[in-house]
């Protein structure tokens, strides 16, 4: 069994990225410069936005952090985004999900201008990435695919399962594993709270990616020997042997799973570190115009 490093991954892209901002600046070029909103609270949004600034910070990009109470108006988030949207100084936005239950999240996604849509969401980017045209990727799918392809994973002609059907990583994740080239090529089952018998797929699978916050959920008897399992699932369980009070688990039982397995990813430490330096990677297409021109 090989661990999938996803920190390790993660590392060396953000030291690809940096080394080429490193020689933007040489050149005189434009710094790219990444935004984010982040409204209310939210323990894991504030850590996850706060992570963002500081990969900014060490690879050498411009950032801003804008920070709205949870009590903001849907219409004033639709301003800022407006804002942003004509600042030619920022080359990228995300807008922290999820938002408070009065703003209509969709509204907000259609309002970011596509060429500013670095995590991938809006509903342009879905379709150029399902036709197979330039495009943003959303950022935890892109760091999938980084992981099978910087571990040489064969991924032409397996059968991949996906389990969980977001917008954000599963249904995705399944386009993109169908899609010709590498890695791609393979025969997608999406899987999802309504499958019947899901343990019949995954034994099937030569490669299952679950993405969908239910601890434990994959157990050693779903899955085949030499399988590859990548688990997006991070969930916060008690463990009152940690400072913290808690700890982070995937959606994989990972000790009974991995001894089954090729290659597995573990929580935390698997794709979870890929997601932030993919959304760099988007900043920085979006800085040279390499999707829109």
């Amino acid at each position: 069994m090989t661990l999938l490093d996803g920190k390790k991954t993660s590392e060396a892209i953000q030291n690809e990225i940096a080394a080429e901002v490193t020689d933007i600046k040489a050149k005189g070029g434009k710094v790219p410069h990444l935004a984010a909103i982040l409204v209310g609270n939210d323990g894991g949004s504030v850590t996850y936005v706060n992570n963002k600034v500081l990969a900014c910070e060490r690879i050498g990009f411009g950032s801003s952090l804008i920070r709205y109470e949870d009590t903001v108006t849907e219409e004033e988030l639709l301003q800022k985004i407006k804002e942003l949207n004509e600042d030619e100084e920022i080359d990228g936005f995300i807008v922290q999900l999820p938002l408070p239950k009065h703003i209509d999240t969709e509204k907000v996604i259609e309002a970011i201008d596509p060429k500013k849509d670095v995590d991938g969401f809006h509903p342009t980017n879905v379709g150029r990435m399902v036709a197979g045209l330039p495009a943003y990727l959303p950022a935890t799918p892109a760091g999938i695919l980084q992981l099978l392809q910087r571990y040489e994973i064969e991924t032409n002609g397996k059968h991949c399962v996906v389990i969980g059907r977001s917008n954000i990583v599963g249904t995705p994740m399944s386009i993109l594993m169908a899609k010709s080239g590498y890695p791609g090529n393979a025969t997608v089952t999406l899987c999802h709270r309504n499958t019947v018998d899901l343990p019949y797929f995954t034994r099937l699978a030569d490669i299952i990616i679950v993405a969908v916050g239910q601890p434990g959920l994959i157990k050693a008897d779903m899955v085949k020997e030499g399988a590859v399992v990548i688990d997006v699932g991070t969930t916060r369980v008690p463990d009152a042997s940690r400072k913290s009070g808690f700890r982070l688990r995937g959606d994989v039982d990972f000790d009974n799973v991995a001894e089954k397995c090729s290659y597995i990813t573990p929580v935390p430490g698997g794709v979870g570190p890929l997601t932030i330096s993919m959304l760099m990677a988007n900043t920085l297409k979006a800085a040279k115009k390499e999707v829109y021109g």
